[in-house]
């Protein structure tokens, strides 16, 4: 499986998932910290994938998102944007609206 086919692969198989640096429990920048801390907040259910531990999936996420920065949070395999996307759609009530049309409000 080449890496566009992993990425096709990861955003088909969970509703919500996060590219980020680092882990939830140990986000290595402070926007990836500051996205999982709104998704926390809104009870999501999420997958993720640590772009420091797979450069390859770092350099194709660019090409296959047309977005060159990280974090990158996908729902239903679309790209909704980096960290200042997130906030506003947060801050707007926005992304919980989002996160429950995709049915991935943890209970």
């Amino acid at each position: 499986m080449n890496v566009i086919e992993r990425i096709k692969d990861q955003l088909e198989n969970n509703t919500v998932v996060l590219y980020m640096k680092g882990t939830p429990d140990f986000p290595q920048c402070g926007f990836s910290a500051q996205t999982v801390q709104i998704l926390d907040a809104c009870h999501a259910k999420y997958a993720y994938v640590n772009i420091l531990e797979d450069l390859e999936v770092r350099e194709a996420l660019k090409e296959y998102s047309h977005w060159p920065t990280y974090p990158q949070l996908y729902i239903g395999g679309e790209l909704i944007g980096g960290c200042d996307i997130v906030t506003d759609l947060y801050t707007k009530g926005e992304l919980s609206k989002m996160l429950a049309a995709a049915d991935a409000i943890a209970e």
